[in-house]
């Protein structure tokens, strides 16, 4: 019987060791881990807007410009067909090469979203170098359209609580996505279609690219699927909500009580 007891006891402490083990590990690899799966375990975590709860259908959808425009007039003249307006996230250095079609964007009633300087991965960023970038940016654009803009994106969907606390402070809202195109995989037409067709709902913010391959082809498709859905597509800042809200821990903007 002594015996027995004995080893209950020694096994209850094994497990406790065990715990304890277990536990540190998870603390030291959430601190390796990528920002935004990191943050996903944080009790105090920032979050980016990826989508809005809302009863109305209404979806958003966004094109990041950072690389080339050879497709960007085609998405202009099909938006124009279908009487969509949309938002364009465009990097610094992208507005300097391309300032005639910043201004085409504009024009055409399209919002326009800051999407950094110089494309970092901004959670490695200083609270100083965060506001550099977004603030280089913003001169630009406001240089040739006259307007501020008033949302962002991180690169890469690339985040911290520092990066959304301080684009918040200096005027922006941090805009990601819960429907991802996945057009830079360039899989071609109906890939496209099926995957945004199949998962937007209510308040959804979709991803696409301005320079994806197939975009020219696949845009013209989606615009028609989400329209016979029943949705109106609208630009970010018409979907999001600016005071009195909360986030749920997927990111999905809902009215305070």
């Amino acid at each position: 019987m002594r015996i027995l007891v004995v080893s209950k006891r020694s096994l209850a402490i094994a497990l406790v060791a065990i715990l304890l083990i277990v536990t540190l590990i998870v603390v030291f690899s959430l601190r390796s881990l990528p920002t935004g799966i990191a943050a996903v375990f944080s009790p105090e975590r920032r979050l980016p807007i990826y989508s809005v709860e809302t009863e109305e259908k209404k979806i958003a959808i966004s094109f990041d410009a950072a690389w080339g425009d050879e497709f960007t007039d085609d998405i202009l003249d099909t938006l124009d067909k279908y009487d969509v307006k949309t938002t364009f996230f465009l990097v610094g250095f992208w507005v300097d090469k391309y300032p005639d079609m910043v201004k085409k964007i504009h024009e055409r009633g399209h919002e326009i979203g800051n999407h950094s300087s110089t494309h970092p991965h901004m959670s490695k960023l200083s609270k100083e170098q965060i506001i550099q970038e977004l603030k280089t940016t913003e001169k630009k654009i406001e240089d040739i359209t006259g307007v501020r803009p008033t949302v962002f994106r991180p690169p890469f969907g690339d985040y911290n609580n520092l990066l959304v606390d301080t684009a918040l402070e200096v005027g922006y809202h941090t805009i990601q996505w819960d429907v991802d195109s996945l057009d830079w995989k360039e899989m071609g037409v109906n890939p496209v279609v099926d995957r945004v067709s199949r998962n937007i709902k209510n308040g959804s913010i979709v991803l696409f690219h301005n320079n994806a391959k197939y975009v020219a082809e696949y845009l013209p498709l989606v615009l028609e699927r989400v329209q016979q859905q029943g949705y109106e597509i609208v630009p970010i800042s018409d979907l999001i909500m600016k005071e009195n809200y909360i986030m749920d821990p997927a990111g999905r903007q809902k009215k305070a009580n």
